[in-house]
């Protein structure tokens, strides 16, 4: 396996630095924070690249905050100059990886996403299905043959063995100074046991969690031969036309995690589903010849509406708001609810 040297003066390079700032800086370049490092761009820039090539650099604490959108997650702000440093790590590393990530890993990539994953998952429900073939007695023509492997990794990004990851890192990166950057990263994150954890929200923590998973990718794909598997970040599913294969693949897999990368399938997320009952992924819930919005998301919504009307929030947060949903809605069949929810809005 090849492997890469002299990276970490590919890192530091300002020309590096300086696209990894314009990368931090999208979608916030009106932030306070952005304009005062960038009202003396040059200056701390080079700044930064010293204490790169001195290994003096140390991020800063991360700050941590609760979100519901609709699940509640615990989200870790890393302070913008770090930020610039996780884009400059991920500049470099990322070409060398999406060589070796296989084709249906859609989360955090280019040209992939979860409206990707969908098209995806609905080409591989149509081979499946041997292109809508419908079980006996079907009441509708969404009751198609076939079952679906639904899983999810229970507590992942706090689960994640940091020196395993650094061990599956290196079988591509043989540079100490690039790994001991990383470690660096890694070992910010405060977690309740050492050694334990990526926090949500960091850039490099995406990123990382596709190399880390990408063993999981590999044996599903190579060793138990699944042909249609589609994963994003921690979630996925594998298609099959008999659930007796699916419930062998889904215990071979939860003894690869266990064993190999200290990872548990969440039980109660993770569950082998007949396609004809239709299937909930990434926000949607799919059937044969239509599709409909995640009830939780339109929960999120409604509650958007009521807390802009009696003046909760104000009128750019919802308009973002409602922009955003808009762009995840119309992947739907949703005309109709739109109308209802949003009327005049």
């Amino acid at each position: 396996m090849k492997t890469y040297t002299r990276l970490y003066e590919q890192i530091y390079s300002i020309e590096n630095l300086l696209l990894a700032f314009k990368k931090a800086r999208r979608g916030k370049s009106k932030k306070d924070y952005v304009l005062e490092f960038e009202n003396n761009l040059e200056e701390n820039l080079l700044s930064l690249q010293k204490k790169l090539i001195d290994e003096t650099y140390n991020p800063k604490p991360l700050k941590s905050f609760i979100i519901r959108d609709p699940k509640t997650r615990k989200i870790h702000s890393s302070a913008f100059v770090d930020r610039i440093v996780h884009h400059a790590i991920v500049n470099i590393l990322e070409p060398i990886f999406e060589k070796v990530f296989i084709y249906d890993s859609y989360a955090s990539r280019k040209n992939k996403g979860t409206h990707e994953a969908v098209n995806r998952f609905k080409k591989f429900v149509r081979k499946v299905s041997q292109n809508g073939k419908l079980v006996k007695n079907s009441l509708n023509d969404n009751m198609i043959k076939g079952y679906v492997l639904k899983a999810d990794i229970q507590h992942y990004f706090d689960e994640v063995n940091q020196e395993m990851l650094i061990d599956i890192i290196k079988k591509k990166v043989n540079d100490e100074k690039t790994i001991d950057l990383i470690k660096k990263i890694l070992s910010n994150f405060n977690s309740d046991i050492y050694g334990k954890g990526m926090p949500l929200g960091n850039y490099t923590s995406q990123f990382f969690a596709n190399i880390y998973l990408n063993e999981l990718d590999y044996f599903i794909k190579q060793d138990l031969n699944v042909k249609y598997y589609i994963r994003y970040v921690d979630d996925f599913v594998i298609l099959h036309r008999s659930k007796k294969r699916l419930e062998y693949f889904k215990s071979k897999i939860e003894e690869f995690l266990e064993t190999k990368l200290k990872l548990k399938l969440h039980q109660d997320k993770s569950k082998i589903l007949a396609l004809r009952d239709g299937v909930i992924f990434l926000g949607y819930r799919l059937f044969y010849h239509y599709s409909l919005l995640n009830k939780k998301n339109i929960k999120t919504l409604k509650k958007k509406v009521i807390s802009f009307k009696e003046n909760k929030i104000g009128k750019e947060d919802f308009n973002n708001s409602i922009k955003g949903w808009e762009g995840y809605s119309k992947w739907a069949n949703s005309y109709n609810l739109k109308k209802e929810i949003l009327g005049n809005n």
